[in-house]
């Protein structure tokens, strides 16, 4: 497990992978949500962060694919090339949802 911080700076626990990037921000809308604006706030947050946190593995990964293409690994790189692709969608949606969340929240 690794953690993030919220916008507070403090420490929340974020799922159970390990890699060696900085998380900077979101937090959970959990038991902690004492009243429905911190949990539309933390909502919010949360869904930027992940979508912040997934395309910087879309570029991991695409900078993968480059690295295997020079090991002469093309099956492999355009395997990976084809998920950053699909990430990209999943993005895009996320993107789409997280602007969608925001116009909501305004007008309520």
């Amino acid at each position: 497990m690794h953690l993030i911080k919220d916008e507070n700076g403090n420490p929340v626990p974020h799922g159970a992978h390990e890699h060696c990037h900085e998380h900077s921000q979101g937090e959970g809308c959990g038991a902690g949500c004492t009243s429905e604006g911190k949990c539309r706030n933390e909502t919010v947050a949360l869904l930027d962060y992940m979508l912040h946190h997934n395309e910087q593995h879309a570029a991991e990964l695409d900078q993968m694919a480059e690295n295997l293409e020079k090991l002469g690994l093309n099956d492999a790189a355009r395997q990976i090339r084809d998920g950053v692709s699909d990430f990209q969608k999943g993005n895009m949606r996320l993107s789409l949802a997280l602007t969608l969340v925001k116009e909501q929240l305004k007008e309520g």
